[in-house]
Formats: C-alpha cells, sequence, structure tokens
C-alpha cells in the first residue's frame, strides 16, 4: 500500500481542509504500464465549502485524451462547486499511450470510488454527478450510457458499487472521440438526466455531437436541459469571461432546480 494511499485514509474520515488525494486503486491500476504518476488514476476531493447539500460531483477534464485540462477543467471547477454546497471529486484518468476505454473504465472507478467512501465524505450516494470538458466531456458521457450495477461477488468491495451517475453536466463535449460507439448510441431511457451546453461556433468538436446526444436523450424520455450558445470558440474563454460565466449561471440554475447546488453567497459565479 503506498504512501499516497495511506495518507488518504488517515485523512478522510474527518477530513475539513485541503483537498486530498488518492489513488482509485490503492494496489495498482488494472492495465497499468508502470508507476509513474501518468500510471496512477487519482481523485482529489475538494469537501463542500458553504452549506453542503449532500451532493457529490466527478469532474473530469478535458485534453483531447493525450492531456489533462487540470486548472480552469479540474481544479477550478471543483472550487467553484465546494462553494456552492457540492462536493467535488477532481479526476486525474490516464491518457495516450493509454486507449479512451481505459479513462472511461478510470472514470466508473470514480463513481465506485464516491459512493463507497460517501459517509466518510458526508455525501448522499444516490446524488452523485459527473462534469466533464470535451474529452471529459466524452468520458463522462459513456460513464453516463455504459454503466453497470457491480459486482455482487467482487473480492474489491469497491467493485460491488454501481457506476452510475445520478446525473450529468457535459461542457463542450465530444460524443465520437477514441473511435469508439457513439454515446448517443448508447442511450437508454436509464441514461442520468443531463445538463449541456456547446458553441454553434465549435470548430475543434462539432456542435452537431451534443445535438445528437441531447436528441437520444430526449427520444428516450430522459431529462435535459441544453444551452446551445451562438458563439464562442471551443473551451468557452478557457475559464474565465462572458461565455464562461454565461454556461456557469445556467448550469448553477440547473442544479438548484434540483436542490443538488445552492446559489453562492454573494451571488457570483466565480
Amino acid at each position: 500500500m503506498n504512501a499516497l494511499w495511506i495518507a488518504a485514509l488517515v485523512t478522510f474520515p474527518g477530513m475539513v481542509g485541503d483537498p486530498q488525494e488518492f489513488p482509485l486503486w490503492p494496489e495498482g491500476a488494472p492495465e497499468a504500464r508502470g508507476a509513474a504518476p501518468e500510471d496512477i488514476p487519482t481523485c482529489t476531493v475538494h469537501r463542500a465549502g458553504w452549506k453542503p447539500t449532500g451532493a457529490a460531483m466527478i469532474v473530469c477534464p478535458g485534453g483531447g485524451y493525450r492531456a489533462l485540462m487540470m486548472t480552469y477543467e479540474g481544479h477550478d471547477i471543483a472550487h467553484w462547486l465546494a462553494a456552492r454546497g457540492i462536493t467535488a471529486i477532481v479526476l486525474k484518468y490516464r491518457v495516450h499511450p493509454y486507449p479512451p476505454a481505459v479513462s472511461i473504465a478510470d472514470g466508473k472507478r470514480a463513481v465506485r470510488v464516491a459512493r463507497a467512501h460517501a459517509r466518510e465524505w458526508g455525501i448522499n450516494p444516490r446524488r452523485i454527478g459527473m462534469i466533464g470538458f470535451s474529452a471529459g466531456g466524452h468520458l463522462a458521457s459513456s460513464v453516463g450510457a455504459s454503466f453497470d450495477a457491480g459486482d455482487p461477488n467482487a473480492p474489491d468491495p469497491i467493485e460491488r458499487q454501481s457506476c452510475r451517475p445520478d446525473f450529468l453536466v457535459l461542457v463542450y463535449p465530444s460524443t465520437t472521440i477514441g473511435g469508439g460507439k457513439p454515446t448517443e448510441e448508447q442511450v437508454t431511457r436509464r441514461t442520468p438526466p443531463a445538463f449541456v451546453v456547446h458553441s454553434a461556433r465549435d470548430q475543434i468538436v462539432p456542435v452537431e455531437e451534443s445535438r445528437r446526444f441531447v436528441a437520444a436523450l430526449r427520444a428516450n424520455g430522459v431529462a435535459v436541459e441544453y444551452l446551445e450558445l451562438p458563439e464562442g470558440a471551443h473551451g468557452l474563454g478557457c475559464g474565465k469571461g462572458a461565455l464562461w460565466e454565461r454556461w456557469q449561471e445556467a448550469c448553477v440554475e440547473w442544479l438548484t432546480k434540483r436542490k443538488l447546488a445552492r446559489p453562492s453567497p454573494s451571488g457570483s459565479q466565480t
């Protein structure tokens, strides 16, 4: 058992201070190619800092499955969520040379881990969602469309947990990256409700990808709110500016209506 996992075990039960990072698999991740940081998928837990709602969100940064935008699509988002009563869990998933299927497996494990630690982290195991950006949106939508109920006979108790997210937030997501089956083709009536945002002028991930995913949700009777912005490049300002604030404001409204978040004390989106 490595030092990172030991530190996490010591801290989690009463964790109220700084965010804590720990590996998803303490004994080593499946299909790991080594023991370098890039071979060890982790979660960093940011506890809700103001009137916790009991909800939690796995934060999946983008980066085209080749890198991870851990600031404005990762820890900055975690701070934003924590200020609105949501415990945020930033996922550092494996990227190239690992295939997207491994990244998605990391995402499923993150949901199971959150559910297994719900009591220690002060969250409701039936109020665990995912928020993903670009390739991270592909990961989150893939988990939401291809989840399982867990293996009741697994020796690892975490693997007995369901990996179904209870809700999704997808920000300029890809649904076709990685060469696999498009996520909209995997949608069923049990796919979680979602908030989706995309720019009609996105030149990196075509807006049609979000449109198809939203259409699949609606065709299956899944609740979805779709915000299509008439302008804006991929990234929508990369953490700042009017477009970034616009999607955040709409997202907080959606989360608040579902009793998952609270408006910030100051009313700001930062």
